[in-house]
């Protein structure tokens, strides 16, 4: 129900229709087609800016994936400014490759943003998601 909420303040502030929306480590990301990025974000991030102070929250709008080969791309636009070595797409499931630093970041206190990122490769990728 809230994320229905979101992506109606979203369409109504950015007039941009999307029905991709999640949070990640307390941020809400909208998932927009690449060539409505900008129009998304508006003039000097204007309508990024309205809808976090309406929200409170910090909001971040990305690219949809177009299939598994945007994956890497993906998952470090959500993780953004943590990085990685490397993702290994086996069968059914993503492997990010990453420095102990690093790894720590991705997993966060009791799991807390490893559980949200397999929750959101899941429904995008419909595959699981380890960090090694």
């Amino acid at each position: 129900m809230q994320d229905l909420m979101y992506l109606n303040l979203f369409d109504k502030i950015t007039r941009v229709r999307t029905r991709f929306c999640f949070k990640y480590n307390e941020t809400i990301y909208f998932c927009v087609p690449r060539s409505l990025i900008s129009r998304a974000i508006g003039e000097g991030g204007r309508n990024v800016r309205k809808m976090s102070e309406m929200l409170r929250k910090k909001i971040r709008i990305i690219s949809v994936p177009g299939g598994i080969e945007d994956a890497r791309s993906f998952i470090q636009s959500v993780v953004n400014p943590v990085t990685f070595k490397g993702v290994e797409v086996r069968d059914n499931e993503i492997i990010v490759n990453a420095s102990t630093q690093s790894k720590a970041s991705l997993i966060g206190r009791n799991k807390r943003r490893l559980l949200e990122m397999q929750k959101i490769i899941k429904d995008f990728f419909g595959k699981e998601f380890k960090i090694t």
